[in-house]
């Protein structure tokens, strides 16, 4: 299946029914009076996150999703039959965007959360509506109200509990496929990570979700190789793991042009938990490994060593990430509940 985390729909509220002109022809009463029935209202479009999803490709080949508009009124004041909803399906974790793609329509994270997009228009009144002392036999009704159409955006920001940053090769897929049940694919060459990758890491009887997203370079905010787009599927995540290449001539310079990249995006990454691991160790002396942390250790501070294809260092990583982890869900925890006890 072919990941898609962008998806731009147009949807449609379905438009109310007329309301009815008619009037009452039984043939042993005399002045039978108005009876036109109301109009129906039009379905409304709602959108709802379902489990067994993890790609919006659904939307790339139905890009258009109108509700039914509500039956017109009838005689013997009969209500026209309201138009049915439409619900759009969704991965957990898909934000709904206006057309600009700024203002947040919704955020779906859990599985059977829901939210109306746009509402039906009303039926329109019947003619029985208007009858009145000095007019006994009117002849107008409402016409219904029209649906409402837009543009939206649909963005699938992936529900990770951790997240890799890295310049590309510098072993964040070999990292992943070490430590998860994943199967990324591996090579020698940049960016053979194309589409962000789950796994999930088992440690101490417990596990996380750790997630891969492809690898960032020097002005990837201003769409320089795959950009920046990809940094969406972090956001959630409780802390990020920061990979640097231990083979690379600059590890310091290498840090920091991810870091300069994490704050020209924004969402609050910069400033997101993270943990450095110098990667990549296998391939260097005992030398290189105490000049290379101390260079990095320069710029960022603590740095840990790792590597993903002799998984030396990989046990302490990830029980650095799940103690990170544990100790964010437990501050969330924590401030639930204050708020619920909270009253004035």
């Amino acid at each position: 299946m072919k990941f898609l985390d962008l998806a731009r729909v147009t949807i449609r509220s379905g438009a109310g029914g007329a309301g009815c002109v008619s009037f009452r022809r039984e043939k042993y009463i005399e002045f039978g009076g108005p009876d036109g029935g109301d109009g129906g209202t039009g379905g409304d479009v709602w959108v709802e996150a379902v489990d067994g999803l993890n790609t919006l490709i659904d939307f790339r080949y139905r890009r258009h999703f109108h509700a039914q508009n509500g039956q017109h009124g009838m005689g013997r004041q009969r209500t026209g039959k309201n138009g049915a909803d439409i619900v759009l399906h969704v991965p957990v974790g898909t934000e709904v965007l206006d057309e600009d793609q700024q203002a947040v329509l919704a955020d779906l994270t859990a599985v059977g959360q829901r939210a109306c997009l746009v509402k039906g228009g009303n039926g329109g009144f019947g003619n029985v509506h208007f009858k009145s002392s000095v007019n006994q036999a009117p002849r107008r009704a409402l016409p219904g109200q029209a649906g409402v159409e837009r543009e939206i955006w649909l963005r699938l920001k992936l529900i990770a509990d951790a997240g890799l940053l890295g310049l590309p090769n510098a072993g964040k897929s070999t990292f992943l496929a070490a430590t998860s049940n994943a199967h990324p694919k591996i090579a020698e060459y940049p960016f053979t990570t194309l589409h962000p990758n789950l796994g999930m890491v088992a440690v101490d009887d417990d596990g996380f979700v750790l997630g891969d997203i492809p690898g960032l370079i020097e002005g990837a905010h201003e769409g320089r190789g795959i950009g920046d787009r990809f940094l969406g599927h972090v956001e959630r995540c409780s802390v990020l793991l920061h990979l640097v290449d231990g083979t690379a001539e600059d590890v310091a310079g290498d840090w920091n042009t991810v870091v300069r990249e994490l704050e020209a995006y924004g969402g609050g990454l910069v400033v997101k938990p993270r943990i450095t691991a110098l990667n990549k160790i296998d391939a260097l002396t005992e030398a290189d490994r105490d000049a290379r942390q101390r260079e990095l250790e320069a710029v960022a501070g603590p740095v840990m060593r790792v590597s993903g294809v002799s998984r030396e260092g990989v046990r302490d990583v990830i029980r650095a990430l799940k103690r990170r982890i544990d100790e964010g869900k437990r501050v969330a925890r924590d401030e639930t509940e204050e708020l619920a006890a909270w009253h004035p």
